[in-house]
């Protein structure tokens, strides 16, 4: 009898256990007495509504259900793109699309969302309009050329100065890219144009130096040939001249001879002829 009344408070005592247990989880589920943050992100604590001081690192952490919730709050780095009009120094309409990689500061998430709000709210409401302001402060500084040619100058005075813009909002910019630009249809065309009639000055100016190139090449060559004819003129003596004939005089006269027979260039006098091979001997 002892026994069965022994187990009969065992059992009572293990379901009183059990349903404090599943009473105690279901308060759990509808009450969440702990808050988990997770990888980049911050969670922002309040109080009846009210943001705190004490930011939450990532992981679990208990709170007091009902009284206090927690928003969290991406601090990762993130990308968006903007589009944004702004005219040139010389009134050109230009189009602007900017990247730009940003992130809420951690030791500031709690300020951020109590000022600002979530990251959408921070898109909207800051982001968007400080990049306008900012590029069309930059671009009105140079004229449209000057934007295309001028690229790296003009991204980086927009980073510098969207920096210290967003800073006071608790928001850091890792970098700015300056994806496209684009102009008006009639700018377009005037560029276009321009660029031809460049190609086409440079290509005239080629054909021009190679022209002239040519042109002195002649002249050094015709100043070769004369002085080559002027040294052959003055080294032609009709010594020489004579000496050339005998050497290529085979021995033989020819069988036809014009006009008054005589051979000219050639004498056959041989007192001349020994006293020159004697000459030539020595």
């Amino acid at each position: 009898m002892q026994y069965v009344r022994r187990n009969s408070i065992n059992n009572f005592h293990s379901g009183f256990y059990l349903a404090g247990g599943i009473i105690l989880l279901i308060v759990a589920i509808i009450f969440r007495p702990f808050a988990i943050v997770n990888a980049g992100q911050r969670g922002v604590v309040m109080r009846f509504g009210k943001v705190q001081n004490r930011i939450l690192d990532e992981g679990i952490h208990f709170i007091l259900p009902v009284v206090t919730t927690v928003k969290s709050l991406n601090v990762r780095v993130q990308q968006n793109t903007f589009q944004a009009d702004a005219a040139s120094k010389d009134l050109q309409k230009v189009t602007t699309e900017i990247a730009v990689n940003w992130h809420i500061d951690p030791n500031r998430a709690n300020k951020v969302f109590q000022q600002v709000g979530d990251e959408q709210q921070i898109i909207t409401g800051i982001l968007t309009p400080a990049i306008s302001e900012v590029l069309k402060a930059a671009t009105s500084k140079k004229t449209a050329e000057e934007i295309i040619s001028l690229r790296t100058e003009l991204k980086q005075e927009i980073d510098v100065n969207l920096k210290k813009r967003l800073a006071s909002y608790g928001l850091m910019v890792d970098d700015v890219s300056l994806v496209n630009f684009s102009f008006s249809p009639e700018f377009n065309k005037a560029i276009e144009a321009k660029q031809i009639a460049e190609q086409e000055a440079k290509q005239a100016e080629f054909i021009a130096k190679k022209a002239t190139q040519e042109a002195q090449a002649e002249i050094n060559r015709a100043k070769g040939q004369a002085e080559a004819q002027k040294l052959q003129r003055q080294t032609l003596t009709p010594q020489l001249l004579q000496q050339q004939a005998i050497a290529k005089w085979d021995g033989r006269f020819p069988t036809v001879i014009s006009g008054n027979g005589t051979l000219p260039l050639i004498n056959i006098n041989p007192t001349s002829f020994a006293n020159q091979q004697k000459a030539e001997n020595q």
